[in-house]
């Protein structure tokens, strides 16, 4: 009984973060309830611009207003957040993103919402995104032991799988029973745990960097993440597995025209992925023992490609469909706990806000260059079509990635979980090009 105790206490998630730091908790608890209304807000703004045209392009678009935004002010965002206290920059961000969802309840209420000015407000909520959450991710390695690195990378997709499958399913339900406009007013009205959370959260004072302007500073993370192939390689492959893997886009559609279902089963469609990455996530504790992390990380983007491949192969079954669904979100899970672990491995604490960042680019970017990747090919093919093509593109360019990173194969766990922390560029020799 010991033994099985044993096993199952390494197999499962690490919450000593939440249970050790008042702050960390606060933080992630302040998150939970925010991004619960956000992921409402991402299911109605599908739901909302598929009503107005019935176009999946439409719909895959929304990416494409988020993502200019989201790059632009995620190299902007981490330099900032390395340059002022992160917790005034948390508490503006939350309020901005406040009003950025009251305005679109605003908009969703009159007879027939503009769909530009829709847009509009979706990029700005993200160019606020991209400053909260590099801050955020840089912010809370400070508040926990060094060893807990890795289970606050854990918890992060914990707080983020979660809010993924609570908020689309909350939201369809809202969405059916009182319309887009009131889902807009609910993700307002979250923010306002994000901003009181903040409270016990102690100011945080900015990296020094000593004489350089803020271009001079964006681009000394930008020469730090090309040059330490590690990091540069779980980039590239997120990319690869984001814009060719993540089918989101066409859900409107599937869930109307494949299944014959409306905003409930669009909500189920959002959150088997999350569903499927919430149990992997729970069951993570097993990644502070695996030493060989690149090569963890495209294993699992592997299984990500191969299980979006199979869910549009089975379109012929809503339920298997769902269940391919949440096997990829576990294998993109695991995937995102290695990458985010290495990314904080490998980076000094001085250039946690540049290279967390640019990390958010990739991680919020990638995705949304999906959305217009399987609308388009959706368009040309259908969205069962769409879904398999981008699973096999997915699969391929894991392939290409994994030849072309040969450090990053070989990538293992230093040591000391400090020693990414402590150290300079020059130090860290394990994964440098």
């Amino acid at each position: 009984m010991a033994g099985r105790f044993e096993r199952a206490r390494k197999v499962a998630l690490d919450i000593s973060p939440l249970r050790e730091s008042v702050p960390y908790r606060a933080l992630w608890l302040g998150q939970l309830v925010s991004l619960i209304g956000t992921n409402m807000k991402v299911g109605a703004a599908a739901f909302q611009v598929y009503e107005i045209t019935e176009s999946s392009v439409a719909v895959g678009l929304i990416g494409l207003v988020e993502v200019v935004p989201l790059i632009l002010f995620s190299i902007i965002g981490g330099a900032i957040g390395d340059r002022m206290d992160r917790r005034l920059l948390l508490l503006r961000t939350q309020a901005g993103l406040l009003v950025t969802s009251a305005l679109l309840m605003v908009v969703a209420l009159a007879d027939s919402p503009p769909l530009a000015l829709i847009y509009v407000l979706l990029g700005v909520s993200a160019a606020i995104t991209a400053m909260d959450q590099p801050t955020r991710t840089a912010l809370a390695p400070s508040l926990v032991r060094p060893d807990q690195i890795a289970s606050v990378s854990a918890l992060r997709q914990v707080v983020f799988q979660t809010t993924q499958i609570i908020g689309p399913a909350i939201g369809g339900v809202v969405i059916a029973g009182f319309g887009v406009a009131a889902v807009y007013g609910i993700d307002a009205a979250s923010f306002i745990a994000g901003l009181v959370a903040l409270r016990w959260v102690p100011a945080s004072p900015p990296s020094a960097i000593e004489g350089k302007t803020r271009l001079e500073s964006i681009r000394e993370g930008m020469r730090f993440a090309l040059r330490t192939q590690a990091i540069l390689a779980i980039f590239v492959i997120d990319l690869v597995a984001m814009i060719f893997g993540m089918p989101r886009a066409v859900f409107p559609a599937l869930a109307q025209q494949t299944f014959g279902l409306g905003a409930s089963g669009l909500g189920l469609l959002f959150a088997a992925p999350s569903l499927g990455a919430l149990l992997g996530a729970l069951a993570s504790g097993w990644v502070r023992t695996v030493a060989r992390r690149g090569i963890a990380v495209i294993a699992a983007v592997a299984g990500w490609g191969l299980a979006i491949t199979l869910a549009g192969l089975c379109v012929f079954s809503f339920p298997l469909t769902l269940f391919f669904l949440a096997v990829a979100g576990a294998a993109d899970v695991f995937s995102a706990v290695f990458r985010g672990t290495i990314l904080l491995e490998s980076t000094p604490d001085r250039l946690r806000g540049r290279l967390s960042a640019a990390n958010i680019m990739v991680v919020t970017g990638g995705p949304r260059l999906g959305d217009v990747e399987a609308g388009l090919v959706a368009g040309l093919i259908g969205a069962p079509g769409s879904i398999v093509v981008g699973g096999v593109a997915c699969l391929v360019g894991t392939g290409v990635v994994a030849a072309a990173f040969p450090k990053f194969r070989s990538y293992v766990a230093p040591p000391d979980t400090e020693a990414g922390a402590g150290l300079d560029e020059s130090e860290i020799q394990l994964d440098q090009t």
